[in-house]
């Protein structure tokens, strides 16, 4: 799409009013309570027509994490938004250097962290309401322990995003922390 979000929003926003976003999730939140056979479906579905909206990334993986590592207060407040297709997530786990080394840094500070680093190759960063970042908490960056994930507001003072096409017709971004609380 050559449109500024690189995907149709009014297709984006059919998908939450047909359920379509709400099929993983538990009927408690206002999902379907599907499997991997019924979300599998719907993939199917979306990739014959070679759409460009952020399913994958925000209701899958963004979604998925979000499902299975976040607060209870996160899950409340987030899940129900992901599952009617109006909050969309994205999440910044690869880096430049390296797909399994992760350098960006999560220093403790007073209620909380502070993030600096860079991600790559963010699909969907560009346009989400919240991403879900991998930082070192702990170790070296080859380290397989010493990783937490944090939900950042692509909005806060210190980040910054270099937003470019991808080949497939998507569009991604580099995703600059620095110093974001």
């Amino acid at each position: 799409s050559e449109s500024e979000l690189g995907f149709s929003a009014e297709f984006w926003a059919q998908l939450g009013e047909l359920g379509l976003t709400a099929v993983p999730f538990s009927e408690e939140i206002g999902g379907f309570g599907g499997g991997g056979v019924e979300t599998m479906l719907v993939m199917t579905e979306l990739g014959r027509g070679l759409t460009l909206e952020p399913y994958l990334q925000s209701v899958i993986f963004g979604g998925g994490l979000l499902t299975h590592l976040g607060s209870d207060a996160q899950k409340e407040e987030l899940l129900p938004q992901v599952a009617a297709g109006s909050l969309q997530l994205a999440v910044a786990l690869d880096e430049p250097q390296s797909h399994y080394n992760v350098q960006t840094k999560a220093e403790a500070v007073d209620g909380g962290y502070r993030l600096s680093g860079r991600k790559a190759v963010v699909i969907g960063g560009h346009s989400a309401g919240q991403i879900i970042v991998s930082a070192r908490t702990a170790g070296d960056s080859r380290d397989e322990a010493g990783i937490s994930l944090f939900l950042v507001d692509p909005n806060a003072q210190g980040i910054s995003r270099r937003v470019y096409p991808t080949i497939d017709g998507r569009k991604g971004c580099e995703l600059f922390l620095d110093n974001v609380q």
